[in-house]
Parts: structure tokens; sequence; C-alpha cells
């Protein structure tokens, strides 16, 4: 069983990352994919907003000067936009139980759209927060 898995009627979410296996889950079972797109959303903007809080620019980002160092800024802040809207799509998707099919599409689309901020957030540092 995965970490989102729900246990003995107990709706929480256990501290263990989400995992690739779990996103694929996800797509299949609605309850599943509320709590990947706010675990997701919430962790994805977390980690941007640290990054611009604490983390200097680094790697190509230093190369030439201010410029480089307003692209990194602003995309942690469109990562971390990405993430909010992440995390409120898999609010807007709780709204109605069951979820109408449309919104399952919607949150299941943006799933799978929310790889490319996290590979984006990686490529510029993201792993260096949990050294």
């Amino acid at each position: 069983m995965g970490p989102l898995d729900v246990e003995a009627g107990d709706n929480t979410v256990s501290a263990d990352a989400v995992t690739a296996a779990d996103m694929a889950e996800a797509t299949l079972d609605v309850a599943k994919l509320r709590r990947v797109l706010v675990a997701g959303g919430v962790g994805q903007a977390a980690t941007a907003l640290y990054m611009m809080l604490f983390r200097a620019p680094a790697g190509l980002f230093l190369l030439s000067g201010s410029l480089s160092r307003a692209a990194y800024y602003c995309v942690l802040a469109a990562i971390a936009l990405l993430g909010v809207a992440e995390a409120w799509t898999g609010l807007w998707l709780s709204h109605d139980d069951p979820a109408p099919p449309h919104r399952r599409a919607v949150g299941v689309t943006v799933l799978w759209a929310s790889l490319l901020p996290l590979l984006l957030l990686a490529g510029v540092g993201g792993f260096a927060v949990f050294k």
C-alpha cells in the first residue's frame, strides 16, 4: 500500500513522499487524486518559496549578472504560483462528492502538467534543499 492509502477510515496522509506510483494510481481514484494534488502543490510552492528566500542563485545563474538573477527568481515565483494553483485544483475537485467527470479530467491534466514545474524546481536546485 502506498503512503496515500486510507487506513481504517482515517483520512490522514502519511509523512512519506508522494511517489510516481502514487501519482499514477491517483489518476484512477478521485479521493487519492485530491490528496496528491493538494500535497504536491503545497510541497512545490513551499520548496520554491524556501529557495527564493534562503538559497542564493548558483551555477549558470551567476554567469551574466542581474538578468540571470532576475530569471532565477522569476522561475521560482512562477513555480510557487503553479504549486498554489495545483493545490487549489485539488480543493476545487473535492467540492462535490462524487466529483463530476469533467472535474476529474481537469484534475488529472493538472496532475500530469505539474511534472514540468517539479522538474524545473529540481533542475534549478531543489534537491540542494535536502542536503
